[in-house]
């Protein structure tokens, strides 16, 4: 069991991730790197609308500010 919010996005790293923004949109994609203000990087990134792929994007960059969700299991 993680002792913090920090270990369960270590023990993601190189898993694919489930990313939702405060704006609705949803990104999957492998958990590359993350710092202490959640800001990540997501490799083979895919954005997706009602469960669908709606663009294949590669490598993103999102603000930790704008993210609402991260859930591991996607």
């Amino acid at each position: 069991m993680e002792a913090r919010p920090l270990d369960a996005l270590n023990n993601a790293r190189g898993k694919n991730v489930l990313v939702e923004l405060k704006n609705g949109r949803q990104f999957v994609g492998a958990l590359k790197a993350f710092d202490i203000h959640i800001n990540v990087v997501l490799d083979n990134t895919e954005e997706r609308e009602n469960g669908q792929t709606k663009r294949k994007i590669g490598t993103v960059f999102l603000r930790g500010d704008t993210i609402i969700l991260i859930s591991p299991s996607a």
